[in-house]
């Protein structure tokens, strides 16, 4: 079912597009002028066909929606279309909640959270690139515990600033991923102080060492750590991921990640990890467009359709 190894898969190297000027002037105008959904409607028309043309990630995306939907041809291009408009969308809505914007947000198993906060032990969220992460650290904050979120440390500037004025005021705190793996002592620091660590579970960060796993038609690697990290101390794991429901919408779903925590190390990595690939894929069962890992991400490919598929 799955094999422990190291991996060339490519790690995550990716930052938000666009400089600070242009940030600060998307913000203004969110703020001041613009309608989030002309913005959208702009995007529509005017963003997503040229980014369509120019961007090698279409071809991967077509690739996603033809191999592990097994969809026609016609159906995965419009899918493909699609998801670089929701992608689009997911990005104007960070910038439209840095402006004050506000959503509506539904969560579910939030019972599940509250659980896992109440008891005396740290505990881990794990998340994935679909939907709109980012939303869950503004919503799902506790204050009997420190939420830690691991972020990318090459970010922009501007968008660290803004997720900083964001987090102030709240028990939240951001932890930058660095080439010297030197973020694994602030984690450890604070699992060990019985606060909250999140981070995501489908990208390399840092170490090469993955696990295969079976992932929806087809095998791809996931990053060990988190679920290494999770089971060297035997913590509850919380899958957390956050889909957009409708324009001003969204639903946050947690769902607890079981494993065998009197198992030997090795089996409780393959448990953990193949818990947490069934939830993304349940995940991506009811969003199929909400994927955003714009790379081969499939290290076994899935299976080839004809044009008269579904």
């Amino acid at each position: 079912m799955s094999d422990v190894e190291n991996t060339h898969t490519p790690a995550w190297k990716g930052t938000t597009y666009g400089n600070g000027w242009m940030h600060r002037w998307l913000i203004r105008l969110l703020r001041y002028v613009l309608p989030t959904r002309l913005l959208y409607a702009f995007v529509a028309i005017f963003v997503v066909p040229v980014c369509l043309i120019v961007n090698p990630a279409q071809r991967v995306t077509y690739r996603y929606f033809r191999q592990q939907w097994c969809l026609s041809r016609w159906k995965a291009v419009w899918k493909t279309y699609h998801n670089f408009f929701l992608f689009a969308q997911v990005v104007i809505d960070k910038f439209a909640m840095y402006a004050g914007k506000h959503f509506n947000i539904k969560v579910e198993g939030y019972q599940h959270f509250l659980h896992l906060v109440e008891a005396d032990n740290g505990f881990v969220q794990l998340s994935a690139h679909i939907g709109n992460y980012e939303i869950a650290g503004y919503t799902l904050v506790a204050e009997r515990k420190r939420l830690n979120a691991l972020v990318f440390g090459g970010e922009k500037e501007s968008v660290m600033a803004n997720r900083s004025r964001m987090f102030a005021g709240t028990n939240i705190s951001m932890i930058s991923i660095r080439q010297d793996m030197s973020h694994m002592f602030r984690i450890n620091e604070a699992l060990a102080e019985g606060e909250i660590v999140s981070m995501p579970a489908d990208r390399l960060l840092g170490s090469k060492k993955s696990i295969r796993l079976k992932f929806l038609r087809g095998k791809a690697e996931f990053p060990q750590g988190p679920f290494s990290i999770s089971t060297m101390r035997g913590l509850d794991v919380l899958a957390v991921n956050v889909m957009k429901t409708a324009p001003k919408e969204y639903t946050i779903y947690c769902t607890p990640l079981a494993y065998d925590k009197t198992a030997d190390r090795k089996e409780q990595i393959r448990q953990l990890a193949t818990a947490y690939v069934a939830e993304l894929e349940r995940m991506l069962s009811k969003y199929p467009e909400q994927w955003y890992n714009y790379f081969e991400f499939w290290t076994e490919k899935g299976i080839s359709v004809e044009s008269n598929s579904i």
